[in-house]
């Protein structure tokens, strides 16, 4: 494949664009307040029944995006491997969408009377979106030279906040200005937002959809079916890795520390709803204007790793990280978290984008297995993001949430520790990786 081609390039970003609605206003934004004000019992209170059994709402919030992670960890590196045996990246990213959409689409009918349909709707969603990310970021070595890989993760970061900022903000005119919309009320402005991102996340994936290569096939002998040969991509690329010994710890390094940042984009809007009992509008705009500080923070990221290296730039960034969280433990009035809100904003995006383009800078040049390799990465993320929400809403359940902000600092620190052992050259090549 032809690299650094404008137009490919052009449309890989144009995924970010599709895709980070969900992210926003699924996941952080609108969902979570509408989840606060409509998983309650009979009395307001935050205790329901689900399955028979009494849950706090925010412990359920929190082992709903458990179990979705959980179950992408476990099927994407199996996948990954399929998709690289067959060439079929693209397909196996669209089954995703499709699914992702479908259930947003679900949410529309997500009321008090149907918590169960919300819950699962919703774990679901976070499914679709969750698995067609590991085939996108693999697309990353394949269209751009390895000096781009910086510079063009954080555009589509950027892109994407810029996205999903101007569809939340249609979306909180319905809220703020229902007479706009025919006097609606605020919970029908909700769940017709939540088909906002289910048109949007199709419609703009279309480009990509045209634009992007299915893939080149493994080159492994076709004996047997796609899954079989699936199990042999992924024991072949396992057999790589284990010669790759700073990969591998950058991976338990990401493991470490995206556990703590994942964790706090999915519970942060929960413990402004719940723990300071902030309006409602206001917890909105806080997340609005945390998106555009994403988009400064995703740029001076790159910046930074070119003067820095990547590893010492993305340690400057866990420094903020441990910061905040110490912070939160302390927050008690609506001015103090939205100054923590403005921190994690600016950290929120660099370290997203550095990430990825630094795991693409540690693979071997020319692999045709990047699907396989970033399920990997995948795998890190979404098992680490189970850990962390799981054992979260663990301590909520017994402790309260405050106590589980301290767990989220810890984990900040053992990354920290980890990734300051490894080199941090301005762009990574493989005889480095194999040292």
């Amino acid at each position: 494949m032809e690299k650094n081609k404008s137009s490919i390039l052009n449309a890989w970003c144009m995924y970010d664009w599709a895709n980070s609605v969900h992210s926003l206003v699924i996941v952080s934004a609108i969902f979570p307040i509408y989840f606060s004000n409509t998983a309650v019992n009979a009395q307001g209170g935050a205790d329901v029944d689900f399955l028979g059994m009494t849950v706090n709402n925010s412990a359920l919030f929190s082992f709903a995006v458990s179990f979705a992670f959980l179950f992408i960890a476990l099927v994407n590196p199996i996948l990954g491997a399929i998709a690289d045996f067959s060439g079929s990246k693209k397909r196996f990213m669209q089954f995703f969408v499709y699914l992702g959409s479908f259930s947003c689409l679900l949410l529309y009918f997500f009321k008090r009377e149907n918590l169960e349909l919300g819950v699962v709707a919703f774990a679901i969603s976070l499914i679709g979106w969750s698995g067609s990310i590991v085939f996108y970021n693999a697309y990353l070595p394949e269209i751009a030279t390895e000096n781009r890989y910086d510079k063009l993760s954080a555009r589509g970061f950027t892109m994407g906040y810029i996205g999903s900022v101007l569809l939340l903000i249609f979306n909180l005119t319905m809220l703020i200005k229902p007479e706009w919309y025919g006097g609606i009320d605020s919970g029908t402005a909700c769940r017709i937002s939540f088909v906002t991102v289910a048109v949007w996340w199709v419609g703009f994936a279309q480009i990509p959809f045209y634009y992007l290569p299915n893939g080149t096939p493994s080159g492994l002998k076709r004996e047997g079916g796609w899954i079989w040969n699936g199990f042999r991509e992924l024991k072949k690329v396992l057999g790589e890795l284990s010669h790759l010994p700073i990969t591998k710890r950058f991976l338990v390094a990401f493991f470490f520390y995206n556990m703590g940042v994942q964790t706090v984009m999915y519970i942060g809007t929960i413990f402004g709803s719940n723990e300071l009992h902030l309006p409602d509008n206001a917890l909105i705009v806080t997340i609005l204007l945390l998106q555009l500080l994403a988009i400064v923070g995703a740029y001076c990221a790159a910046v930074l790793s070119g003067k820095w290296g990547n590893t010492s730039t993305i340690s400057g960034i866990l420094v903020i990280w441990i910061g905040v969280c110490v912070t939160a433990y302390f927050v008690t009035t609506e001015v103090q978290f939205y100054g923590l809100a403005a921190g994690i904003g600016f950290v929120m995006g660099g370290v997203q984008s550095l990430s990825r383009s630094t795991y693409a800078k540690l693979l071997p040049d020319n692999t045709p297995d990047t699907a396989s390799y970033f399920s990997f990465y995948d795998a890190c993320d979404k098992f680490s993001t189970f850990l962390g929400t799981t054992i979260f809403g663990i301590i909520t359940q017994v402790s309260g949430m405050r106590n589980s902000l301290l767990f989220l600092a810890l984990i900040f620190v053992i990354g920290l520790l980890i990734l300051r052992r490894i080199p941090s050259q301005k762009i990574y090549r493989s005889p480095l990786s194999t040292s």
